[in-house]
């Protein structure tokens, strides 16, 4: 089928929308406008908030969201919530608190929190001058200048920290920046930082503009490319550990040395191997996307942070770590993030006003705790199965519902198959086979017909 472009379509009303979308891509189809409208939520101004968060919203997209008790964190227990798809996720993280609750926890220390920001600006001309300028006549005025936007910030123990001009045209001609360094205490600080660079740029431009120590030349040259954030904060640092005696990790017919000995190749292979430290990494942020999406911060840039931050060394590698030191076994994760418990979402959405109460309306820094630990305890629960018993065992019984939801199974052939696979090896196959044979038929064909 051939579609036409569309006019105005973020001004058409949400009905006019769903007409227009199920016409042209749906065959007009009465069903997919009842599975559109079976999502609204039934109180109108709570659905017309959802809609509000975003653009050309037609109906809500539901994530299961669940909790994970038993996490003794800093020495007080918590349920960690978590807003996540993947059958063994939360159960893999329950596990995982569960085994540390007796051995001491999880600790956790905010390394550093320190935000960045650049204004990325071409210049053509004497180089020393320019630093020279910049130090002597640039960088008061910046701070001067962003007074306005800063007060709030600073009042509530934030700010700018540092300001520097670097010289970055060894990579493009003419390419320098100014990188701006930041506290934004518990919001996750977006917008003012924004605010900070735009200004930056506005002060530079009109400083060197009214410069007599720049030739028309210069002045013409200066470029500003663009002021933005980065979402790669390696100053923003969050740590999450455990750790025990060595004798305290038997695991069934395995010997707490056997264990240690298999846990920690696992991880140095993950340290040493792309390959292996993108799943491993992956794992890690199962658990740690799950929580940021349940406190209503944002998993793209924390995935982006993490991905950068595993390659900082030039190589990708695992961003957890373990040693043995002394008898004692340890097992830790520095996780550069950027979080906030003030404003976006986090003050708007329902579920998350929920999440974050459950927490203890932690700020900034303990949410980072939270959701660092969070990602340590999947990656412990992974490399546990991994090293014992295998990961498919405890993974396919997580997603057995899955499999039986897709056959449609009433809940009494749901009961059968969970107590049938309580001691057997859960397989797709296995499933399909075994659900034939109690239906009586030959074929996944023939249920259909049924």
């Amino acid at each position: 089928m051939n579609h036409t472009p569309v006019e105005g379509f973020s001004k058409m009303s949400k009905e006019g929308k769903i007409e227009w979308l199920v016409n042209e891509y749906l065959d007009g189809s009465e069903n997919a406008i009842q599975i559109l409208k079976q999502y609204w939520n039934e109180d109108p101004a709570l659905q017309q908030l959802h809609d509000e968060f975003s653009e050309n919203t037609l109906s809500n997209f539901y994530m299961p969201f669940g909790f994970a008790p038993n996490f003794l964190i800093d020495g007080e227990l918590h349920c960690i919530p978590m807003a996540i798809e993947e059958s063994s996720v939360v159960a893999a993280a329950s596990k995982a608190a569960k085994f540390w609750i007796s051995r001491g926890g999880f600790k956790t220390e905010v390394l550093s929190k320190v935000k960045l920001g650049h204004v990325h600006f071409m210049f053509r001309g004497n180089k020393e001058k320019l630093e020279r300028f910049f130090i002597e006549t640039v960088l008061a005025k910046l701070f001067k200048d962003t007074e306005a936007i800063t007060k709030n910030m600073q009042a509530r123990g934030g700010g700018i920290l540092n300001l520097k001009l670097v010289d970055k045209t060894a990579e493009i001609e003419d390419y320098f920046q100014i990188h701006a360094e930041f506290d934004t205490v518990d919001s996750m600080g977006a917008n003012f930082i924004n605010s900070c660079l735009e200004q930056f740029a506005q002060t530079l431009k009109r400083e060197i503009y009214d410069s007599e120590n720049f030739t028309s030349e210069e002045k013409d040259s200066l470029q500003i490319v663009m002021c933005i954030l980065s979402n790669y904060t390696p100053d923003c640092i969050v740590r999450a550990e455990v750790s025990c005696p060595v004798e305290d990790l038997a695991e069934g017919d395995v010997t707490s040395e056997e264990f240690v000995e298999k846990f920690s190749r696992a991880v140095r292979i993950a340290e040493v191997e792309p390959y292996r430290a993108t799943t491993h990494n992956k794992g890690i942020m199962n658990g740690i996307d799950a929580v940021v999406i349940a406190t209503g911060n944002d998993f793209r840039a924390v995935e982006a942070c993490a991905h950068t931050y595993a390659s900082r060394n030039g190589k990708y590698s695992s961003l957890t770590h373990c040693e043995v030191k002394d008898g004692v076994f340890r097992f830790w994760l520095d996780l550069p993030i950027s979080l906030g418990t003030v404003g976006g979402l986090t003050s708007l959405h329902p579920l998350v006003k929920l999440a974050l109460q459950v927490l203890g309306n932690p700020n900034a820094e303990k949410l980072m705790g939270f959701v660092a630990v969070a990602g340590l305890a999947q990656n412990f629960a992974a490399l546990r199965s991994l090293v014992t018993t295998g990961i498919q065992q405890g993974h396919m019984k997580m997603h057995l519902l899955n499999i039986l939801n897709q056959l449609e199974a009433t809940e009494e052939e749901k009961n059968y198959f969970v107590n049938y696979f309580k001691d057997k090896t859960v397989s797709h196959h296995a499933v399909i086979s075994e659900f034939l044979k109690l239906r009586g038929v030959k074929s996944v064909e023939e249920l259909k017909k049924n």
